[in-house]
């Protein structure tokens, strides 16, 4: 045993928890795409890559390779968006997506990206947002797995793109986009300068998630709340260094998007011990896993919470609630929640401390498809109010 893992009884394996049922509330599109698919569209569309197999292109790509800053992860997304132009590529890619996160049980995720990054050869910002629809549409009705779109402006373009984006995602409401997001460099590019574009979402009354604190301090968070209205916050791993500020999202319930593993890539925390992750759970925050970029970060949903109880010392029955947290937590009607929330709970509560199956009076060790029981698990530690 690593003497430096806190004592938590024993481990839990991977493969319990990808028979979890979860959420990725924190995953973007243009990050997550199949290496081989990579190759077959660009084969197709005549685009050149940097390697011609997938270990030569994981290699250039730096799929979980540690890059020391948010602005060197960022350049493997070039090889990713090049091949990301058509119609029929960005149907097939958000297909992929929603379908490796069934595999592994995902039942509700939000899928992030920015359309204009997708009209580099002509496509209308419309038909960009309609092939990914499509996809995930497709994914639902094959798979029946629930996903929906989170449109981004980004930071580091202008603040003029910002607001059209947030137009789209108005235009889109109630069609499959659920919310709007800030992406893109976050050192010298304030969320502050796009106020603007979060002024006209939040005046349709849609959902707002900013990354903040995750290459800048805590003034990047207090922005994304205070000036842009975020109700969610992408990362802030720097959200400890003020405590005054860490109470009052704790207080208003505002959630965590946190990514353990995309974090040490980009430099944002040296290791996984280091991450703040457990430290936020522990004082009552409402924190959920994800993964970023299932590609770039070469991970899983799975993998992501597994990582938190293996490696930052995080019980079985913590990481739990942190997936009931995931479920609250989604840009979703309040009733559709509950629903979910009452199916998923049961599901969990199935569950021992040690990861076992619980003796329900079933034969056989796995869950059935469907819980029988209706009973609640806790919905969070501490007793924070829904």
């Amino acid at each position: 045993m690593d003497a430096n893992r806190p004592a938590i009884g024993p481990l839990v394996p991977l493969e319990v928890f990808r028979a979890l049922p979860k959420t990725d509330l924190h995953v973007h599109l243009d990050g997550s795409l199949r290496l081989g698919t990579i190759l077959e569209l660009a084969d197709q569309q005549g685009v050149e890559l940097p390697a011609s197999d997938e270990a030569g292109l994981r290699a250039a790509i730096g799929c979980g390779r540690e890059c020391g800053s948010l602005v060197e992860y960022l350049r493997g997304f070039d090889v990713t968006l090049a091949v990301m132009q058509t119609e029929e590529a960005l149907e097939r890619i958000a297909f992929e997506l929603a379908e490796d996160a069934h595999r592994e049980n995902v039942r509700y995720m939000e899928v992030r990206y920015s359309p204009m990054l997708h009209t580099q050869r002509g496509l209308k910002l419309t038909a960009v947002v309609e092939a990914v629809l499509e996809g995930l549409a497709r994914a639902e009705q094959t798979h029946g797995i629930t996903a929906n779109v989170i449109i981004c402006g980004i930071r580091n373009i202008s603040p003029e793109s910002s607001y059209r984006m947030a137009e789209l995602a108005v235009a889109y409401k109630g069609r499959g986009v659920v919310g709007f997001d800030l992406a893109g460099a976050e050192a010298d590019f304030p969320a502050k300068h796009h106020r603007d574009a979060f002024q006209l979402v939040r005046d349709n009354n849609i959902n707002t998630t900013i990354h903040a604190g995750e290459a800048y301090g805590p003034d990047s968070i207090a922005q994304a709340i205070h000036v842009c209205g975020a109700h969610r916050i992408g990362h802030g791993v720097r959200l400890r260094e003020n405590g005054d500020l860490l109470h009052y999202l704790n207080d208003h319930r505002i959630p965590l998007e946190c990514c353990p593993s995309s974090n040490v890539q980009t430099g944002a925390v040296k290791d996984l011990a280091a991450h703040p992750l457990k430290l936020y759970f522990d004082l009552g925050l409402r924190v959920t896993v994800n993964t970023d970029n299932r590609l770039i970060t070469d991970t899983t949903a799975s993998r992501e919470l597994w990582l938190v109880h293996t490696v930052m010392g995080v019980p079985f029955r913590e990481i739990r609630s942190m997936i009931v947290a995931g479920f609250k937590s989604a840009f979703r009607p309040f009733h559709e929640k509950q629903a979910v929330l009452r199916r998923v709970s049961a599901e969990l509560g199935r569950y021992g401390d040690d990861g076992r199956v619980l003796d329900d009076g079933l034969t056989g060790s796995s869950p059935p498809p469907r819980p029988r029981a209706s009973a609640e698990l806790e919905p969070e530690p501490r007793g924070a109010a829904g």
